[in-house]
């Protein structure tokens, strides 16, 4: 039915996302749990704003439905880095949205976890020394990917992903405890 819907012939959104929506809760319910306390944005929203920028997206030839997941991930991002935003001007300038991040070792813990928009600034540094690694991240975090869901989605060895994985949470450590003194 993906693709079918990305040739236009037959399935459309509306037909194919409610197959896949209890998948695609399962993964933002997951997301969201590690997010600080007291963030307002529900699943339900979440998925809902997934929903409508799928619905926008065009020339998309889903390839499977591993696909279709690792680019909900890379909208559910983009979705959380935007409300982070919009939520750090409504403050002017205070207070800092945070996401623990502890689960993959990112960063030290912190008492406040990870500002998500330091976060998003350098997986977009890293997209451009190395574009696999940041596809790596984004599948495994923001999408809970195992390590065989994202290699079968990038077409590489899971020894690979396990190593550029390792690598890129390396370097994303640095990059996000460099500018404390640490």
């Amino acid at each position: 039915m993906l693709k079918a819907w990305s040739k236009g012939e037959g399935a459309s959104a509306d037909e194919v996302f409610p197959l896949l929506y209890d998948d695609l809760r399962r993964r933002a319910h997951s997301f969201l749990r590690r997010e600080r306390q007291g963030h307002t944005l529900q699943t339900t929203a979440l998925i809902n704003e997934t929903y409508i920028k799928l619905r926008e997206q065009r020339n998309i030839e889903w390839e499977s439905r591993a696909h279709f997941f690792a680019i909900c991930a890379t909208l559910m991002r983009r979705i959380l880095v935007d409300y982070a935003k919009t939520r750090q001007r409504a403050k002017r300038g205070g207070g800092v949205v945070h996401t623990p991040i502890e689960e993959i070792m990112l960063a030290a813990p912190t008492e406040g976890g990870v500002d998500l928009i330091a976060l998003d600034d350098a997986l977009n540094r890293l997209a451009v020394l190395d574009p696999q690694q940041a596809q790596i991240v984004e599948l495994r975090y923001f999408s809970g990917f195992s390590i065989e869901d994202t290699a079968d989605v990038l077409g590489i060895s899971p020894s690979t992903v396990k190593r550029e994985w390792r690598a890129a949470k390396a370097w994303l450590r640095h990059q996000l405890t460099k500018g404390d003194g640490k």
